[in-house]
């Protein structure tokens, strides 16, 4: 029995069946700008091209991963920062920073980047510094 063959009504089935995922992250799920869409296109094309018969179900996978089930490596990830001499650590940084410019809203901080409160009254406290009070510890 096919359920479904609309591809939003199958991926909406997968995410809540397959994965747990609430009501409100499906209406939340990550909005990808255009340039972010088009190179996780060009990534998928490259994968296939490179990996046609691979089981590994993780979005990113390499030479070693793509004939198991692993994910990559954490070193895998921060090697991808190296040679533009920046950390993975400075970048979500600067992303979170640049959305407390947009919002002061601590809640809205815990559920985009899931730091916790203490965290996101941090960055509100350094985008904002005259704004608040003492800085949480």
């Amino acid at each position: 029995m096919e359920i479904s063959s609309n591809p939003a009504t199958r991926l909406v089935l997968a995410l809540v069946a397959l994965h747990a995922t609430s009501g409100t992250d499906l209406r939340n799920l990550v909005h990808l700008d255009d340039t972010t869409d088009a190179l996780l296109h060009a990534w998928l094309r490259y994968r296939h091209q490179r990996w046609p018969r691979t089981v590994n179900a993780h979005l990113l996978v390499t030479q070693q991963t793509a004939s198991a089930t692993d994910p990559v490596s954490a070193d895998y990830i921060y090697r991808r920062f190296d040679p533009a001499g920046l950390t993975l650590r400075a970048v979500r940084a600067d992303s979170i920073l640049d959305e407390v410019r947009e919002t002061e809203d601590p809640f809205h901080l815990v559920r985009v980047f899931e730091i916790s409160i203490t965290t996101a009254m941090k960055y509100i406290h350094a985008a904002h510094p005259y704004r608040l009070g003492p800085v949480p510890h």
